[in-house]
């Protein structure tokens, strides 16, 4: 039967979300009912909260969760009802160009599922990116979802949904940081920490944490940073060549959705190396660069999406390398909060200092 849950609501861009109690239907085939334990918030939560990408209304948002399943849809093999899993926004088909090659995060063969949420009216409310985890439950695609075992607290686990991931991932999958490599990371919040820490276990020499937040730097340091340079130096290229023996990045991370942490990425790149878009702005921010440098130093731009995870691949590693004391998970959540309360620890993330804010669904909170 359709279960009875509550869930934080948008029903206008930029407003205090709404704890309402709305209808959750049944899983149906290849879905998976999850009974959330925590989700975490997300800047991108954020970014769509306050308009910045459009998106339909009303809506559930949140996509980085962790819980058990508690219902299973017809043709549902991958996991068990009690087991504990992660709920992530990526979707896919299996079966489509991009999937059958190990690219899952740009999947275009996902079809059409009838809505999952309804209002005390009867009106469809959307489960945003796939998930709508502002919420007692989700139902999700088995794609969706990862095995996570017992060894992991909720409100630590939830990270691997996205914020880890995103950032280990788009340097051992996207830019395949090789030992003795140099790495810059703009931003040292959540996403920049993991990419941190992902240079850290990709055997990186030097790994240069910037931010303008000397606290944040400091933080930095504690994921692996070698060195750290003040985002508010107004040469900063200069004190890289310090660093770097004249020779910048190998690699350079904007971890931050920040029009002047674009500007700044090209100056940073040795030739042949590399600039990744990890953060994203809002639509329609623009950064200028000269092509010509570009071509006459042969060097890259592109982009990283959920840091070209493939679940089934890269979250039991990840679970492996947190078991070993080489992959910091605890140390990411800043707070907890009780669900109640998120509009506060929304606040809370917005004014920066926030490493991950993660609502639990428990008496844990504190």
């Amino acid at each position: 039967m359709p279960s009875t849950i509550r869930a934080a609501v948008c029903r206008s861009f930029g407003a205090p979300l709404a704890v309402e109690t709305l209808t959750l239907r049944d899983p149906g085939p290849s879905e998976i009912e999850v009974t959330l334990e925590a989700v975490a918030i997300c800047h991108s939560d954020i970014s769509y909260l306050e308009g910045a990408w459009g998106g339909t209304l009303p809506a559930v948002y949140g996509h980085e969760a962790a819980g058990r399943v508690t219902a299973l849809g017809p043709g549902v093999a991958k996991v068990a009802v009690g087991d504990r899993v992660l709920v992530t926004l990526i979707r896919s088909c299996g079966t489509c160009a991009a999937c059958a090659s190990g690219k899952p995060v740009y999947c275009t063969g996902k079809e059409e599922r009838a809505p999952k949420l309804t209002d005390a009216s009867g009106v469809p409310v959307h489960a945003a990116m796939e998930c709508g985890a502002f919420a007692e439950k989700v139902v999700v695609d088995q794609s969706q979802i990862a095995l996570l075992g017992e060894a992991i607290v909720p409100q630590s686990a939830c990270l691997l949904a996205c914020g880890v991931p995103t950032g280990v991932g788009a340097v051992v999958n996207t830019a395949r940081v090789r030992p003795g490599d140099s790495v810059v990371v703009i931003g040292a919040g959540g996403v920049g920490l993991n990419t941190v820490q992902g240079a850290r276990i990709a055997g990186a020499a030097r790994i240069v944490a910037m931010d303008l937040e000397p606290s944040k730097l400091e933080d930095a340091r504690g994921f692996g940073a070698t060195d750290t340079i003040l985002a508010t130096d107004d040469k900063p290229w200069a004190r890289l060549m310090e660093i770097t023996g004249g020779t910048l990045a190998d690699h350079v991370f904007v971890t931050v959705g920040a029009i002047p942490a674009y500007d700044v990425a090209l100056r940073l790149i040795a030739p042949g190396g590399t600039a990744y878009a990890v953060g994203m702005p809002h639509s329609g921010a623009l950064s200028a660069y000269e092509p010509v440098i570009i071509a006459a130093l042969g060097q890259g731009l592109r982009g990283t999406k959920m840091g070209d995870v493939v679940l089934s691949r890269d979250i039991p590693w990840m679970v492996d390398l947190y078991g070993q004391g080489r992959l910091k998970l605890d140390e990411l959540v800043s707070r907890q909060w009780a669900f109640d309360q998120i509009n506060e620890a929304i606040a809370n993330t917005n004014a920066g200092q926030a490493r991950r804010n993660v609502l639990v669904f428990t008496e844990t909170q504190g």
